[in-house]
């Protein structure tokens, strides 16, 4: 068995190799700050839950921009500003762990941090799907979100080790973080040059299309129910159930553990059935996990409350895989293949904007009402997603016809 994977592993391309080596690089700093943050700003700053939506504008403001940023670096191929991006997102950790002295000054390195981190989201996409054979984009990108889990295992179980037994210290935490984004950028400027200079994940000029409102329709659902889940469940977990690093640490390993298997099964279900089945599942699971996740404490026992609402964490950070799903679609119904780049990019913008505002919401409704009825929005939002996602073409092949580029 081992033999055989050796052998398969052999006859991959060389950007296939380096691609995948880079993705574990950023899996695993990825998931060290992860799995530290929401307990490094509630021990070291103690926020509000209202102060931690506020923290939302610095970190997800360069989603935003992304599409806009990658404009000032139109002249490098894709995977050198995957370069930079994870080079950014080194510098503003680096400047979290030495200069951090007041909050203002951590939202300023966060800020850096992020845009890093969001300049590499489209990338991840488009460079995986160049990847991919002809028909199975949806297999290939499950099978570098499966890689990627793979890393953020190991990343969440060094956080686990390192807290509980080693006495790892924030500080420690995020200068490894940065080193290892530093090494996943030295592995991305190593990627052929060649390859590289051909590849129509080349920044572009982000441009809207009616044809692709859908597309863009869904990343804005998509970003409002992210933001809820990237912010709110977390903190849910840490001020609500007053859990510490190692038991964030360990869900995201868990998470990370049952991805292995899931993603790839994902990518290939995309392929096999279709955008539209995969979104609008998607849509029919978080309904119930969102009610779950906020009402599990007044329905149950803390005890089994604790575990339902691990649970639904766990479920949540699995289907933030369906994101492929989109980006498949967007392959699909793409003019000409060099607005795949630019599309996801500003599909990333778009999601941001309305994540931003809906961080904000969010936060004042905690601050009024309860956490529950943040996770009820959540609901909300996933049952138009589900409709949103049944106007999906089951069926839709590539529209690359060289009268429509004439067109344009």
């Amino acid at each position: 068995m081992v033999r055989k994977i050796v052998m398969r592993v052999n006859r991959l391309s060389p950007d296939i190799k380096l691609y995948g080596i880079a993705l574990c690089f950023m899996g695993f700093a990825s998931a060290i700050v992860d799995a530290v943050l929401n307990n490094y700003l509630n021990e070291t700053f103690a926020i509000t839950s209202f102060q931690r939506a506020i923290l939302e504008f610095p970190r997800e403001f360069p989603g935003v921009l992304t599409g806009f940023v990658s404009l000032w670096f139109c002249f490098l191929p894709g995977a050198r500003l995957a370069a930079v991006s994870a080079v950014a997102a080194a510098c503003g950790l680096v400047c979290m762990a030495f200069f951090s002295f007041t909050f203002p000054l951590l939202l300023c390195w966060l800020f850096i941090f992020s845009l890093g981190v969001h300049l590499f989201l489209p990338l991840s996409s488009s460079i995986g799907m160049e990847l991919a054979k002809e028909g199975a984009p949806g297999r290939r990108l499950g099978q570098f979100g499966g890689l990627r889990n793979i890393a953020a295992i190991l990343g969440a179980f060094f956080v686990l080790i390192g807290f509980r037994w080693l006495g790892f210290s924030f500080f420690k935490a995020f200068l490894l973080a940065a080193g290892i984004f530093l090494c996943a950028a030295v592995v991305f400027f190593k990627m052929p040059l060649q390859s590289c200079t051909q590849s129509p994940s080349r920044p572009a000029l982000p441009k809207f299309h009616r044809e692709y409102r859908l597309f863009y329709l869904l990343n804005i659902l998509y970003g409002t129910r992210k933001q809820i889940f990237l912010t709110f469940a977390p903190w849910v977990l840490v001020t609500i159930f007053h859990q510490p690093t190692q038991v964030i640490a360990m869900l995201i390993m868990t998470g990370g553990i049952l991805g292995i298997v899931l993603l790839p099964i994902i990518g290939y279900a995309i392929d096999r059935f279709g955008e539209r089945t995969i979104l609008s599942l998607e849509a029919v699971i978080l309904v119930p996990v969102c009610l779950a996740y906020g009402f599990a404490k007044k329905l149950f026992p803390e005890s089994i409350a604790l575990l339902i609402t691990a649970g639904c964490f766990i479920i949540d950070l699995l289907l933030m895989a369906v994101g492929m799903a989109r980006a498949t679609y967007m392959k699909k119904i793409a003019l000409h293949p060099s607005h795949v780049a630019p599309g996801l990019a500003l599909g990333v913008t778009i999601d941001h904007l309305f994540s931003l505002s809906i961080a904000l919401a969010s936060g004042l409704i905690w601050q009024r009402w309860g956490y529950q009825w943040v996770f009820f929005g959540g609901a909300c939002i996933a049952v138009i997603n589900f409709f949103s996602a049944r106007r999906v073409p089951q069926k839709k092949s590539s529209l690359h016809k060289h009268d429509s580029i004439a067109k344009r």
